[in-house]
């Protein structure tokens, strides 16, 4: 999950990056047909670029609800203690979803704000003000999210280990050579 989280972040940076470098742009043209082009080309890649980043932000939720149930179910399938894994995936989570929605956020008023400019009924420099507040919450976010999912790996990997130890305890196959055998 780490190297796609990383690439989809990488990509949410870059689209952040050329949606602010083709709105500035379009505002330095004078009115002609370029001008309207480049404002649609700046709409469009804004428009995807606020979505993508709900999305990356999204899977972050789901994938930490998901993981932590697991985490929790094994441990109660295998008696282990809430300490330190169980415990650890819920502070994880507590930890990770606040950068993570106030960046969502921040990316739906950078979105409306950019609507309101189109209409002029907003000036331009709130929707300028908040895409550079939008890549700076994420660039935030993304460092939180990432540092969580590192750690969340190696959570797993020990009660994997953990779980393989008590199968072995109690005289049966590791988990990955049952899931071999269940899948023959």
């Amino acid at each position: 999950m780490t190297r796609i989280f990383t690439t989809l972040a990488i990509f949410v940076i870059l689209c952040l990056l050329a949606s602010m470098a083709v709105g500035f742009v379009s505002m330095a043209l004078e009115v002609s047909e370029l001008k309207e082009d480049v404002f649609l080309a700046h709409f469009f890649l804004g428009l995807t670029t606020a979505l993508v980043t709900l999305l990356i932000h999204c899977i972050i939720f789901t994938y930490f609800l998901g993981t932590g149930r697991w985490v929790k179910e094994v441990g109660l399938a295998y008696d282990l203690p809430d300490e330190p894994w169980p415990h650890l995936t819920r502070e994880l989570k507590r930890a990770t979803f606040p950068p993570a929605l106030f960046a969502m956020l921040i990316a739906i008023a950078t979105a409306a704000a950019g609507a309101g400019a189109q209409l002029q009924e907003w000036p331009w420099f709130v929707h300028a003000t908040l895409a550079f507040l939008t890549l700076i919450f994420n660039l935030w976010a993304f460092k939180v999210e990432h540092a969580s999912l590192v750690l969340n790996a190696q959570i797993i990997r020990e009660v994997l280990l953990e779980v393989d130890r008590i199968r072995a305890g109690r005289g049966l196959p590791k988990n990955v050579d049952a899931l071999k055998h269940d899948h023959l």
